[in-house]
Parts: C-alpha cells; sequence; structure tokens
C-alpha cells in the first residue's frame, strides 16, 4: 500500500523491526524522531494494526498530548453485532466493535483487557493447528495462490533424473515455466532497501524485474535486467546467488530465499526467444579500443563501451570467444549453442569486432596496440588460465591432468563429442583433487564418460568452496567424495601411467585467513587409493605473457595485474579487470569489473 498511500500523503514513512525496509525499528521511534529531532507538529493519529502495537503508540501520544485514534481488530466471528464477541470498554462502557466502531478515541480504549480478550483462543487454535498438518494452510499474502502451499517454501526447479543426465550432456536444470516463475515471483517482498541488489556485482534491479515477471510482463523484466547485465542467461545459470542476492534476500531468514537467480535465467531465456537482438547501432567515434580477452569481464567492458559509442574490438586467443565461459564450464551447465553464441552474438550487433587466434604477447604486444595499431586504450581481461599443481612427487606421471586440460578438451574442443577428432583419455577410476566449482565440473564430465569418480578434498564438506547445488547434483549422478584427505603422492608403474594415489588423513584446526578450518595432518596415518587417472583442480593463476612483455605494467606476488579501484594499471592507458587481477573468481565478479574498467576508460578518454 506504500504507493497509494503516498497518492494521498505528502510524506510516508516505513518503520520495520528487521530493518528490511525503511527505519529499523518501531513505529513509536519514528513518531519520536519526528516530534522531538525533526520538530514537527502533528494535530491528530491514526493507529492501525496488532494491538500491542496501537496501546503502545496510545502511550506516547497521550504524553504530546495529540488526539488520536485507534482502529481496534478485536475477536469478530458474525459483523453485524449479534453475536457480542467483539465487545471492548470504551471509557469504562461496553462497545461493539463491528458495531459501534471499529474506531474509537485511544485514549478511553481498555487495552489490557482487549488484549487478554483477543487472546482467549490462542491456545484452541494452536492446539488446531498443530492436529492439522501444516502443509494444509493457504496463505494468500502477497498474491500466492492456492497451488502454493506456503510463501515460504519456494518453487520447486525441474531438472533430469539423475540416472539419464549421468550418460550424456544434456543441460539439467530445466528451469521455470512461465506459469512457475510467475507464482515463485509473488513470493518477493518488494522490500524497499532490498539488501539483493547490494549484493550483486553488477547491480540488477532485482526487486524491479521480479515484480513484472509477477505480472507477467516478460519484455519490460528483460528490459531491467539488460540495463545492468549483458550475459543474463549466462548469470542465471553459473552466479553463486546463494552467496550474493540470494543471500541477502529476507525471505531467507525464515523459508526459502527468492530463486532470484532462476527467474533471471527464466527471463532471459524467454528473451532469447521473443524479443528482436540488438539493432540500435551508434556510429562509432574515433577513439578505438582493444579488449584482451573474451570472458565475461571483456565482453561486459565491450558492450558497454559500444553503447557509449566507442569502437572495440576484441582479441581473443582461442578459436572461439567466451573465454572461460567456453572452455571452462560443461555443456550440461551451460549451453555453448543456445547461450553463449547467442550472448556473444547479442554484443557483436553492438557493432563490437572480435578477432580469434590472437595471442596478446606473442601474436601482437599490448604497447604495438597502442602504438601501432592506434588503440587509444586497451583493456586487460585476458582471465586466470594457468592451472596450479601440487608439486608432489609423481605429478608428471601419464594420467595426472590439470581439470583445465580436461575441461577444455571436453568443452572447447568436443572430445566428447564422436564427431569430432580430439583425444581424449580418460581413466576407469578418476580421482579429482579440490572441491571447487572446476572440481564438480572436471567430476561431473568424467561420470558423463563412463568413469568412476572420487572427489578427493583436505576439509570437510561444511568448507566445500564449490556451490551448493553443484555438490548435490555431483552426488546424485554418482561422485563419491573422500573428505579430510591430502594427497602426498602419484604412484605410478614401469610404464609411467598412474596406478594410485597416496593420501594423508586430515583434521580441522582453528580457523584460517579463508575464514574456514585449517586442515592439519594427522601423523602416520595414511591410505591409498587405486587410480588410473588423477585431474587436478587446485586453483589456477594470470598467464604470465602479458606481464612480461608489457614494460611498466606491475605485477603482484600471486601473477595478478595491479590496478587501482578504477581499475587503471601503472601503466597509462591500460586497464585490466576480472580474473587477471582477482585472480580466478565468479562469472559475475569478473563482469562487474567489466563494467568498472569501461566507466573508467569512458572517463579516461573524454579528458584526453
Amino acid at each position: 500500500y506504500v504507493e497509494k498511500m503516498q497518492q494521498v500523503a505528502s510524506k510516508v514513512y516505513i518503520a520495520t523491526d528487521d530493518g528490511s525496509c525503511g527505519t529499523n525499528g518501531f513505529v513509536t521511534d519514528v513518531i519520536k524522531d519526528l516530534i522531538e529531532q525533526k520538530k514537527y507538529h502533528y494535530d491528530l493519529v491514526i493507529a492501525i494494526g496488532p494491538m500491542i502495537m496501537m496501546k503502545n503508540v496510545t502511550k506516547l501520544t497521550k504524553q504530546y498530548n495529540i488526539p488520536t485514534i485507534v482502529s481496534l481488530n478485536s475477536l469478530m466471528v458474525d459483523g453485524t453485532g449479534m453475536c457480542g464477541a467483539c465487545r471492548v470498554t470504551i471509557a469504562g462502557k461496553t462497545k461493539f466493535t463491528c458495531y459501534d466502531g471499529p474506531e474509537f478515541n485511544a485514549f478511553e480504549v481498555d487495552f489490557e483487557e482487549a488484549m487478554f480478550r483477543q487472546a482467549m483462543y490462542a491456545n484452541v487454535e494452536k492446539r488446531t493447528l498443530l492436529e492439522q498438518e501444516e502443509k494444509n494452510h493457504i496463505c494468500y499474502v502477497g498474491g500466492v495462490t492456492s497451488e502454493q502451499p506456503s510463501r515460504m517454501k519456494r518453487i520447486p526447479i525441474r531438472e533430469l533424473a539423475p540416472s539419464y543426465r549421468a550418460k550424456n550432456f544434456e543441460e539439467v536444470c530445466l528451469g521455470y515455466t512461465e506459469e512457475e516463475a510467475i507464482e515463485e515471483a509473488k513470493r518477493c517482498l518488494q522490500c524497499k532497501n532490498p539488501q539483493c541488489v547490494g549484493n550483486c556485482p553488477v547491480k540488477v534491479a532485482i526487486p524491479q524485474f521480479i515484480a513484472q515477471v509477477a505480472i507477467g510482463n516478460f519484455r519490460q523484466a528483460a528490459n531491467i535486467i539488460a540495463e545492468n547485465s549483458l550475459l543474463p542467461a549466462v548469470c542465471g545459470r553459473v552466479c553463486p546467488q546463494e552467496i550474493q542476492c540470494e543471500g541477502q534476500c529476507v525471505m531467507g531468514k525464515k523459508g526459502d530465499p527468492i530463486a532470484i537467480g532462476k527467474l533471471e535465467r527464466f527471463v532471459a531465456d524467454w528473451a532469447l526467444q521473443h524479443l528482436e537482438k540488438n539493432s540500435n547501432i551508434k556510429m562509432h567515434k574515433l577513439q578505438k579500443i582493444a579488449i584482451v580477452g573474451s570472458g565475461p569481464a571483456g565482453l561486459t567492458c565491450a558492450a558497454d563501451l559500444a553503447r557509449k559509442g566507442y569502437s572495440v574490438t576484441i582479441f581473443e586467443s582461442l578459436h572461439l570467444p567466451g573465454g572461460v565461459l567456453r572452455y571452462g564450464i560443461p555443456e550440461f551447465r551451460l549451453p555453448k549453442e543456445k547461450v553463449v553464441d547467442v550472448e556473444i552474438q547479442n554484443i557483436k550487433q553492438l557493432g563490437v569486432k572480435i578477432e580469434t587466434n590472437v595471442l596478446i604477447g606473442r601474436t601482437i604486444t599490448v604497447e604495438d596496440l597502442m602504438k601501432k595499431e592506434n588503440f587509444s586504450a586497451v583493456f586487460v581481461a585476458s582471465g586466470a588460465g594457468l592451472p596450479k599443481f601440487m608439486n608432489i612427487k609423481g605429478e608428471n606421471f601419464n594420467g595426472v591432468v590439470s581439470a583445465n586440460e580436461f575441461l577444455t578438451r571436453n568443452n572447447l574442443m568436443k572430445a566428447f563429442d564422436k564427431e569430432y577428432k580430439t583425444p581424449n583419455y580418460v581413466g576407469k577410476n578418476i580421482v579429482v583433487v579440490g572441491g571447487g566449482n572446476v572440481a564438480m565440473d572436471a567430476a561431473r564430465t568424467a561420470i558423463r564418460l563412463g568413469a568412476n569418480v572420487t572427489i578427493v578434498y583436505r576439509r570437510s564438506m561444511e568448507e566445500l568452496p564449490a556451490r551448493v547445488e553443484e555438490v548435490h547434483h555431483a552426488q546424485e549422478e554418482g561422485v563419491q567424495f573422500m573428505l579430510l584427505c591430502d594427497p602426498i603422492e602419484i604412484i605410478g608403474n614401469e610404464q609411467y601411467n598412474v596406478k594410485s594415489i597416496r593420501l594423508q588423513q586430515m583434521q580441522l584446526g582453528e580457523v584460517d585467513n579463508s575464514g574456514r578450518r585449517k586442515p592439519i595432518p594427522i601423523n602416520g596415518v595414511e591410505k591409498e587409493l587405486l587410480a588410473d587417472m588423477v585431474i587436478i583442480s587446485i586453483g589456477s593463476t594470470p598467464n604470465p605473457l602479458i606481464g612480461e612483455t608489457t614494460a611498466g605494467l606491475q605485477i603482484d606476488k600471486y601473477g595478478c595485474i595491479v590496478v587501482d579501484n578504477e581499475a587503471k594499471t601503472t601503466k597509462k592507458g591500460i586497464f585490466a579487470g576480472g580474473d587477471t587481477v582477482s585472480g580466478a573468481a565468479t562469472v559475475i565478479m569478473a563482469m562487474g569489473a567489466g563494467r568498472v574498467a569501461a566507466t573508467a576508460i569512458d572517463n579516461y578518454l573524454k579528458k584526453k
């Protein structure tokens, strides 16, 4: 009713006891502030709501001697004045709320009596509710229909059955139907101070787009998302919403948070099917901007700059654009033809050029882009594709590969598809070392290729850095987990092929700098696990090539490019962002970095 109140009131103040909207406090706190601090004068106060609120407002306004009216919500049965159930004491006399009220002079109401009468059936009602199954209760608050028993539970998402999907690379999540999306969107409380937006790296207007979904206006929902996100179909699938937007959702405090990611995916997929592609291309300015890398950071920066009118060229080292979206994330999580190719084509239609098979630092240097090719600025978004290894004995045996290699062969080079000639070694018993999303992707890919797969992780299940959804899917598909174990040696045979891996048993100690409990070896407790293939997935760092071939570009001890809060590097005209600055992170974080860089480059060129 906020908008309706604003139509008849010059000022509307909101107070919530959990701070989800307006002032974090009670109505009485707001009244006190308005009168005592802001020195406002009022001729009348009207209080409507819970009995305890009206009672406390009345106590306060009596101190200020402000006439007050309350609308009593006492127990009512037939509402005609015949049953007498709604009787209250007003100025010492019995009145019927339904007949004589419900508005009364607040100073004449016997609130103590009214509150006791209001609670007289509470125990009976409680027993009745306990006797009934809670699932039979239907809440209509906020427009939730009878098709959903409670607004506290999210609409389930449809998925392929584990037994079926573990044998193919079809997308696991099937997404919402229009009806399901509308029902889920109706759960949103439309907070006036939405915490979900503050935790979104690209600041999507989440309540606004969900409000449009709730009324079936999917076109407007898509337009709202497009203002801040250029890759919504990607983000809706792979972003860690549970620790970002959904992690801050007020609904999640007592129930399930709104399925923001799944709703974004639904809107994006609907838009891909129903909306025309980008056609309003601006006349480009003279300034040319080079983008190094076509991953999420590079694509986002390129699109933002193209919208501002710049001539943008992306240089991609691989033969197809997309970066980690292409080579790192499996088809069953992020379809390439249906999603990645279409999203990239949308960006190209803004006028962005993409040149593939150009390795910056080898084919041409960053400095040559500026001096010889006359680019006015360069944004380095080359990602973090250099895998880390454990540096343990036996790590170079045949059958030991990085997750990057394994996933690149299967995702970019389609090794799983018999129509492609990409060679692909797949063991029968595979150990994946690591607990992040990349480890889950590698394990789930290996399962689909017919292997028995075990994930080895040195902490417990609670410390796994991978998304809960990905861990759940991995378990459903048959991936085994060997926790609190750390590899100390890979054992091979005479032909230098892997035959087993030796593990050190671990226990958890105190919390370390990562915010997780530190794994500590248990001396003398080891085990050996048979394996003919080991996939290492313990992280990655930026490729050092650009740092080594660009004079004056500062690199930190982790191999990341050093930038300020505007994505500026230590070399004039060169900006950087995404994983090449932060180290391996999420798609949405890279997109956020791309947006920051686009703004900084625009400001830089305007001042030249």
